[in-house]
């Protein structure tokens, strides 16, 4: 029997924002999530001025959601700093409270939930095929994925490799009163690290990292991280409050990809549709708006081919803009610059966070 209302895989914020306004115009959704818990992705615990805006929409409210207040951002190169207020307060928010009430309000808008289902294939005729052997026939996939592919409908292996790495920063009054209500942006050549404050008083310490620097610290991830640390004073001292907490790591994340044509009934969402650099802080952005805008194409009847397009070209100024900030950050001499001409004109980081936001 083939499912009509449309199956969402992935229950994170892209998916559960598209299952909101599915429900939301009488439909079922169906989310199929691969973790038998919700965990703590290791990017994307900041919350733009903009997202909070968007989550309104959703019906969760700052009251709902918590979070450490975000008002500054605060820029290091090795031998230089700036701070500049953020257009509009944001919060620091764990992936794992957040994607936890994400996903309970879908559930409570009407979709439904199964968990510890891994989809190993969206097969050419659509059907969707899980690790059990399971084939589950569907008119419309809403593919939620986040950074992992799955076959039949994997992004293409891009040139340009980050590594993505995480450090988990225990909760230390120093530590609080060093970050405070700011979001850093680390830059150093060959990547850049982004810190600050979640709910419950923790660092979340985040690089994206090209993996010729990890090539060049001879593969050691811990090796490259004390590098790191000693060619710039104000991170190493961020990193020394990790003490001995592990590292995670995500590798080949395809930074400034966008999708920009699916097939028949298949509407990408989040990371599935366009990858923006974490440093522009807009990875919760476009998977919330993503999610919308594909809901809403459905519901009008519109195709997954048509939302695609229109998303793509919604999605390019912003990834187009990170991946322009990035490629100046990593370079010495741009990062050097920038950091200056933000410390003499505050005004103009609001201006290039802006240009970083995605209309939902």
């Amino acid at each position: 029997m083939r499912r009509s209302d449309p199956l969402i895989l992935g229950g994170g914020p892209a998916g559960s924002a598209a299952a909101i306004m599915l429900a939301r115009g009488g439909a079922k959704p169906l989310i199929l999530e691969r973790n038998l818990e919700t965990g703590d992705a290791i990017c994307g615990g900041f919350i733009s001025w903009q997202t909070l805006a968007t989550l309104e929409q959703l019906g969760l409210g700052l009251d709902d959601l918590g979070g450490n207040p975000v008002t500054r951002l605060r820029l290091f190169t090795a031998k230089r700093s700036a701070t500049a207020p953020l257009p509009k307060p944001a919060i620091g928010l764990s992936r794992r409270r957040f994607d936890t009430l994400l996903l309970a309000h879908a559930l409570k808008s009407g979709a439904t939930l199964e968990r510890g289902v891994t989809v190993r294939e969206i097969c050419a005729d659509g059907d969707v095929r899980t690790s059990d052997g399971a084939r589950l026939s569907v008119a419309n996939v809403f593919l939620a994925t986040g950074k992992h592919d799955v076959r039949g409908a994997a992004r293409p292996r891009s040139d340009n490799i980050t590594l993505g790495l995480r450090l988990m920063l225990p909760a230390r009054p120093a530590m609080t009163a060093l970050i405070g209500d700011a979001i850093e942006l680390h830059l150093f050549e060959g990547g850049y690290c982004g810190v600050m404050i979640n709910e419950n008083g923790e660092g979340n310490l985040c690089m994206a990292v090209r993996k010729s620097r990890l090539s060049a610290a001879g593969g050691d991830v811990g090796a490259l991280i004390t590098q790191l640390g000693q060619e710039s004073p104000a991170l190493g001292e961020r990193i020394s409050f990790a003490g001995g907490a592990p590292v995670e790591a995500i590798s080949a994340v395809p930074y400034g990809w966008i999708a920009q044509n699916t097939r028949p009934g298949l509407f990408r969402l989040g990371d599935q549709a366009a990858v923006i650099p974490s440093l522009a802080g807009e990875g919760n952005g476009i998977a919330l708006a993503s999610g919308i805008a594909a809901a809403k194409a459905w519901a009008e009847g519109r195709s997954a081919q048509a939302y695609q397009a229109r998303f793509a070209k919604a999605a390019a100024k912003p990834v187009t803009t990170a991946m322009r900030l990035w490629e100046m950050g990593e370079r010495p001499l741009t990062a050097g610059l920038a950091t200056r001409l933000m410390g003499l004109f505050p005004k103009i980081a609001g201006h290039f966070a802006g240009l970083t936001r995605i209309d939902s």
